[in-house]
């Protein structure tokens, strides 16, 4: 049985948005989840004893006030990874709710929790169809202008669709950003970001960034969660023991059971693959 300290909820699922009572069911009742692997096949038996810590992935988190305050009472703490993309005209999110009505949930969530707690996606980044990369800074501008006082940290990667056979059939019509079209994005966000003075970071992209002030993200991220939950002292053990075990074994802080440039510290995903509504067409995890 595998007794995580931090769990992912999730990384190919929106559990805020469809399974967050089944979450709080399983800890309230059983504190155990059965995972299938998708690539073996076998059950992984997760014990929930032992969580200190949720990092939850969404597009549109729904009813989480009543299941937050569930998790603040039995003392797990927790923060947001938000994807707000604007794909409208495209319709590469099909089961997602209008721009405006995510927005709104944005801020209030993050009125709620408090803006560190809340990071932006705006991942991944897509061109052809008539997306270009103007066009996509002027929809992050459009984004950001609205949600910017409510996040510090913004989250960009760029998308995959070579290497998933599914994901390539489903968007035949669109296509990857060559390197020096990151480059070029990148260098105009940075000139957009001057006003607004968010973080920026890339997620598991190899490309570097860094003249335009864009780092290597670390989405269950060892500094913010010292920043953020410093007072767990659990927690703050945990992470301090996985500083000093990936330093030596692998000689950087990431965990091994995620891509080659992921900079995450380890958790444990809880998602299944396939049960995500939102049947956006860039997406990996999606039957």
């Amino acid at each position: 049985m595998l007794e995580p300290i931090i769990i992912s909820a999730s990384r190919v699922s929106d559990i805020p948005a469809f399974y967050l009572r089944w979450l709080t069911d399983k800890f309230k009742f059983f504190n155990f989840i059965n995972k299938r692997n998708p690539y073996n096949g076998k059950i992984e038996v997760i014990s929930l004893k032992k969580v200190r810590l949720i990092v939850f992935w969404t597009k549109n988190p729904q009813e989480y006030q009543d299941k937050l305050l569930f998790f603040d009472k039995k003392g797990i703490n927790y923060y947001f990874q938000y994807t707000l993309n604007d794909y409208e005209k495209e319709k590469l999110e099909p089961g997602l709710p209008g721009l405006d009505e995510r927005i709104e949930n944005f801020i209030k969530l993050s009125k709620s929790i408090g803006k560190g707690k809340i990071i932006w996606r705006f991942d991944p980044l897509i061109l052809g169809q008539g997306l270009t990369v103007d066009i996509l800074l002027n929809r992050i501008k459009n984004i950001g202008e609205k949600i910017n006082p409510f996040s510090e940290k913004l989250v960009i990667s760029f998308v995959d669709i070579e290497k998933y056979k599914k994901v390539k059939k489903r968007m035949k019509d669109f296509r990857e950003f060559t390197e020096e079209e990151m480059k070029e994005f990148a260098e105009k966000l940075h000139r957009l970001n001057e006003k607004w003075n968010l973080k920026i970071a890339t997620c598991a992209e190899k490309i570097d960034l860094g003249k335009f002030d864009i780092q290597h993200n670390k989405c269950i991220d060892d500094e913010l969660i010292i920043r953020l939950f410093k007072n767990d002292k659990i927690l703050m053990d945990y992470v301090k023991a996985e500083n000093k075990n990936r330093e030596k074994v692998y000689k950087k802080l990431k965990d091994k059971g995620q891509r080659k440039e992921c900079g995450c510290i380890k958790s444990k995903d809880i998602g299944t693959y396939g049960s995500c509504q939102y049947n956006c067409i860039y997406c990996y995890a999606r039957r």
